[in-house]
């Protein structure tokens, strides 16, 4: 009768190291492309603002050349002759300054709509404040002090 041999325990080896090897370097890749698209939307969002910002600035050039040249004109002497002689009413030496006056305006008549009034003969009594918020919250006429 043989009696078996017993074998040590040897731990077995889960993976082998080139296993291990291909999963750091899965690992460190997946870490890479999500850092990556992280990047590039980050940098989307960056052209976007880019270009709103070139918008404005070139909005706020053209309003500044506008400006400029509005600013020139009010400081050139065209500017002044042209307002002394519409709002300033004034001419020069040799020339004759003539307001116009409108004619009298002579009203056109119209018809007006006769609108018949009803005349109420009866006496109006005053009713007292607190009757009338007793018809505002009741919808009904107050209780007359003359019931006996």
């Amino acid at each position: 009768m043989t009696t078996p041999v017993k074998r040590p325990l040897v731990p077995r080896n889960r993976g082998s190291s080139l296993q291990i090897v291909f999963g750091s370097i899965l690992a460190i890749t997946l870490l890479l492309a999500i850092n990556f698209s992280g990047r590039i939307a980050a940098g989307r969002q960056i052209v976007v603002q880019r270009d709103d910002i070139q918008n404005s600035i070139s909005t706020l050039q053209a309003q500044a050349t506008a400006l400029q040249s509005q600013l020139n004109y009010v400081n050139s002497d065209a500017f002044v002759e042209q307002w002394a002689r519409r709002e300033g009413k004034m001419a020069q030496p040799d020339e004759v300054l003539i307001v116009p006056v409108p004619g009298p305006m002579t009203p056109e008549p119209s018809a007006t709509p006769f609108v018949p009034t009803s005349v109420d003969n009866s006496p109006q009594v005053e009713n007292a404040n607190w009757q009338r918020w007793w018809q505002l919250f009741f919808d009904s006429p107050p209780p007359s002090n003359n019931t006996p």
